[in-house]
């Protein structure tokens, strides 16, 4: 129940609101309790003695009290649907805001489906304690007071009758929640999982098509979706015989109430218009007690999604700004690293001892085998991780001294896969920089040799590009990346294998458009063709997280070490 209470203390900032929607329902459950009364009236001085002079007056009431509770109904379902709708509007802005929040280390253990999952379906779900849930429990509850009061006032013995079930109907309740809770827990497990597939699927289409896996990845969906199912059918099971039960548990207390009050009638203990506005009042009594159970079938749900959101809000992020954390409005783009140790598992080691230094200005390449740790380096300057030894500098500035936001502002970043996103190409290419305006974003994609190929565009700037770009080729995507950094105009680039799987016609196009990015900008470049680093001022080369060699290109040949070993072995490729 810790999840629903967080989530109520959501409805702090709506508090008026919810007390409007609270007093409606008040309202709404004292009328109701009249028509009852009004019926036993008409059955007494009415029907009994023969007298028509009152039903008119009778019948008002009873149309009176029917329009009062269907106009307050419909303004409480108003009501409540706006708190609701703003109350889950805060909660999922709040988690997006805490996964962005989170560190990269929490991504790479979870796949995007399964966060997908949280922000829309788990979230919506707790739509339900609103909608369904705590109103329902108020008016239910409401309810049992009011009637409960009536019942013991007009005639105690039938009432303690009709709460002789009360009991069994507890003890059916609280094995319902233990039985159900948990196996709600595992339906939204394995909705995640369903929709982790189903983005898997989404994202991969082309390499399932080129594979021709269309079969296998049916197969593995369905798999998904069939375990799903599985454990919903386990629910309604449950569910199928616990309502039954219940109900029938309850109907026990009208049948004993019937029993002993059809005897006292024809004693002259109680009126026939009395009997039957106790039973229609022990009928008001029962359906908030089944409600109740109907709630808790929902609820259990919705807390299982609960859990799942609040695990996210939860979450500590293992990067985090230092309380007073400096701000670099503008870097000088001096790039160091200081005896720099990180492993992305405490018995692995990545990087040992890492330690050199990147003037403002200055083109530095990184070269090194696969798994040499080239990108861990790039993921420490920008701060996607924290080293576990020495230190990352800009300017001086120990990263972990500054604000994320300041430190990041600092680096443009080109990537061989650069992510576009899907929108247009003046979306993408803004990116870089929100507040740019058209001229300024047509003279980049110019530098960045893309404006010719966006103007022939069917809509030019306006064009969609598709998820991930999808629409574009290779190189087109490379340059709107190149445009996009080239906005942004920071002192630093990281070039991450920018040209690797490029045409050596749009590789023309493309080093041209680089060679203006980097101009008076320190750049840091991670290449694995050799060749294009010719012209930078320094090569590092690593090996197995550690430096082996540092020199210009000509000069890492003549040494004949790593450096030479790769240079030739692409040669001969």
């Amino acid at each position: 129940m810790r999840s629903l209470f967080r989530v109520l203390t959501y409805l702090v900032p709506y508090r008026h609101l919810a007390i409007a929607t609270l007093a409606c329902a008040v309202l709404a459950t004292v009328i109701d309790l009249a028509p009852p009364w009004i019926i036993k009236l008409v059955i007494d001085t009415v029907v009994r003695p023969g007298d028509l002079g009152p039903l008119p007056w009778l019948m008002g009431a009873l149309a009176l009290a029917s329009l009062g509770r269907n106009v307050l109904s419909g303004a409480r379902v108003r009501l409540n649907n706006l708190l609701e709708q703003r109350v889950i509007y805060d909660l999922r802005k709040e988690v997006y805001g805490k996964l962005q929040a989170l560190s990269v280390r929490y991504y790479d253990q979870r796949s995007t489906g399964e966060l997908v999952s949280r922000v829309t379906n788990d979230t919506s779900n707790l739509e339900r304690i609103f909608i369904d849930g705590v109103e329902a429990l108020v008016m239910a509850g409401l309810t049992l007071i009011g009637v409960t009061a009536i019942l013991f006032t007009m005639y105690w013995r039938l009432a303690l009758l009709a709460l002789i079930p009360i009991p069994l109907l507890i003890v059916g309740a609280t094995f319902f929640t233990r039985r159900v809770h948990g196996l709600y827990r595992v339906i939204r497990r394995e909705s995640g999982r369903l929709n982790a597939v189903l983005q898997d699927n989404l994202s991969g289409i082309r390499e399932i098509l080129a594979f021709n896996r269309q079969a296998h990845e049916a197969e593995r969906f369905n798999t998904h979706s069939r375990a799903y199912c599985r454990e919903q059918l386990r629910v309604s099971r449950v569910w199928s015989l616990y309502s039954p039960t219940m109900i029938f548990v309850g109907s026990l207390g009208t049948l004993l109430v019937l029993g002993f009050g059809a005897r006292d009638v024809v004693a002259g203990a109680m009126t026939l218009g009395e009997l039957v506005a106790f039973l229609s009042y022990l009928a008001l009594f029962y359906v908030p007690i089944n409600q109740i159970h109907s709630v808790n079938h929902m609820l259990q749900h919705a807390l299982a999604s609960g859990e799942r959101v609040f695990e996210v809000l939860d979450a500590v992020p293992e990067v985090v700004e230092a309380p007073g954390a400096h701000i670099l409005p503008q870097s000088r783009g001096e790039v160091g690293f200081e005896g720099v140790s990180f492993g992305y598992r405490p018995d692995v080691p990545v990087l040992h001892h890492v330690a050199f230094r990147a003037a403002p200005g200055e083109r530095v390449a990184l070269v090194g085998p696969s798994g040499a740790g080239k990108s861990t380096i790039i993921k420490l300057l920008l701060r996607y991780y924290d080293a576990t030894a020495g230190r990352v500098t800009i300017d001086g500035w120990d990263v972990r001294e500054l604000t994320l936001a300041s430190l990041r502002d600092q680096i443009g970043l080109v990537a061989q896969d650069p992510f576009l996103f899907n929108g247009t190409v003046r979306e993408n290419l803004a990116y870089g920089r929100l507040e740019a305006n058209d001229d300024e974003i047509e003279a980049a994609a110019a530098a960045a040799h893309a404006h010719e190929f966006i103007a022939a565009m069917p809509e030019g700037y306006q064009t969609l590009i598709g998820e991930r770009g999808v629409k574009l080729s290779g190189g087109q995507k490379q340059r709107l990346a190149i445009a996009r950094a080239l906005l942004k105009d920071p002192p630093i680039i990281i070039l991450d294998e920018a040209t690797s799987n490029i045409d050596s016609e749009t590789e023309v196009q493309i080093q041209d458009a680089l060679d203006r990015l980097i101009v008076d900008r320190t750049t840091l470049i991670i290449a694995h063709r050799l060749s294009t680093l010719r012209s930078v001022d320094r090569i590092i080369v690593l090996d197995r997280g550690r430096i082996v060699e540092t020199g210009r290109h000509d000069e890492l040949l003549e040494h004949r070490g790593l450096y030479a070993t790769l240079y030739d072995a692409q040669f001969q490729l």
